[in-house]
């Protein structure tokens, strides 16, 4: 019987201890805690959550043709903005390390600061590359460009493909 007693003793104990009186008091770094959260909420910068939307530079990722063999081939680096460049001109390809600033990539080529940027056929200098509108430039005369695949075919019918003559019964005269 001395057991039980000693057990229910020591329950009713833990019981009361543990029970909040009625004039006990909220703890404190609970409201500090939730003032503080709400403050960090305020502190967040827009342009920090942004840092998951693609930059107009991404769009240019990929290879660039120019004339004569002139290629622009624009890889990413893992960085956000960062980009590997491989110009091939006509003495060779070589690389170059760039950064995205705005709407054009900023690089450094034999000591001097370069930019590639979007420009036309007809801005490029170029004229092989006159009347196309998706191309990109470093400088005059160093122009790339790719087809648009969702360019509308031009009106010139020497433009458009021949038409493939038709197999089968029907085609028979």
């Amino acid at each position: 019987m001395k057991i039980r007693t000693g057990a229910g003793l020591a329950a009713m104990l833990l019981m009361v201890a543990c029970a909040r009186g009625e004039d006990a008091r909220p703890i404190e770094n609970a409201t500090v805690a939730d003032n503080v959260a709400d403050d960090a909420i305020d502190d967040v910068v827009p342009a920090e959550n942004a840092a998951g939307a693609s930059l107009p530079t991404d769009g240019w990722i990929g290879k660039w043709i120019g004339v004569e063999g002139l290629v622009l081939d624009i890889q990413p680096t893992g960085d956000r903005g960062h980009y590997m460049l491989s110009v091939t001109l006509l003495d060779g390809t070589k690389s170059y390390e760039g950064v995205a600033e705005g709407d054009m990539i900023r690089f450094t080529r034999n000591g001097r600061p370069e930019s590639v940027r979007a420009a036309t056929g007809d801005q490029t200098g170029l004229k092989w590359l006159a009347g196309k509108t998706n191309c990109l430039m470093i400088q005059q005369g160093e122009g790339f460009c790719r087809d648009d695949a969702a360019a509308k075919p031009s009106g010139d019918p020497a433009a458009q493909p021949a038409a493939q003559p038709a197999t089968g019964p029907a085609a028979r005269p």
